[in-house]
């Protein structure tokens, strides 16, 4: 079940994940960060907020350690401003580090899947964009899978693929939902969302249902 808004804005998804207000980085787009309290690491930051109000709703949960990104669409000014804010630790695909050091060096890098000491496992999943990228951890509530753009619930309930016409690389997309098929997630947590929410628990036998919808949804040429 989950909680209600907590008097910051931020609503508790589950005991060790809460998730921030909606931001709307542009018209069309609506996005949510997600804050995991891992047991080892401290507060873990997945995805971005977008403004200085949304760096001011992590401070309310005592601020991040590190931060994860899915892709390079989640790199912006605030990068700087968290790691400046809370001396976090920004971690980024090696494959669109120039993009996110535009606005914020990286601190740490990933290139293969790795369970790394924060307990986060990085899971390269490329189609959505070069560097996109999948993260597990092991949380109270269960395994949680944070997809990015790679994988996300539109408005009308079904599960689609992050293509984008001219940018993004259906047959490696394809692949990366393969890949994430090997998996069995308690909750599907993307960034980029349609419809009310952008976590989504999972009942048993559904996973492989929602991969077959996403899978539906990439161009077939």
């Amino acid at each position: 079940m989950t909680a209600p808004l907590t008097e910051r804005g931020l609503r508790r998804i589950a005991d060790d994940l809460w998730e921030t207000p909606t931001d709307t980085p542009f018209p069309g787009l609506t996005t949510h960060a997600y804050v995991w309290a891992s047991p080892s690491a401290g507060n873990v930051l997945f995805y971005s907020v977008a403004t200085s109000e949304g760096v001011d709703e992590l401070a309310g949960l005592g601020g991040v350690a590190h931060q994860y990104l899915s892709h390079r669409d989640e790199a912006g000014p605030i990068l700087a401003e968290i790691a400046r804010r809370f001396g976090s630790r920004l971690h980024a695909s090696a494959a669109e580090v120039d993009e996110v050091a535009t606005h914020h060096p990286p601190d740490e890098l990933f290139r293969e899947r790795v369970r790394e000491a924060t307990g986060v496992e990085v899971i390269p999943t490329p189609g959505h964009s070069p560097g996109s990228t999948c993260f597990v951890v092991e949380g109270v509530a269960g395994r949680y899978l944070f997809t990015g753009d790679t994988l996300y619930r539109t408005s009308g309930g079904t599960w689609a693929a992050g293509y984008l016409q001219g940018i993004s690389d259906a047959a490696a997309l394809a692949r990366s939902l393969d890949l994430l098929a090997e998996l069995e997630p308690d909750l599907v947590v993307s960034s980029a969302f349609s419809g009310d929410a952008g976590a989504h628990r999972v009942a048993p036998g559904q996973w492989r249902e929602w991969l077959d919808q996403a899978r539906a949804s990439l161009p077939s040429d």
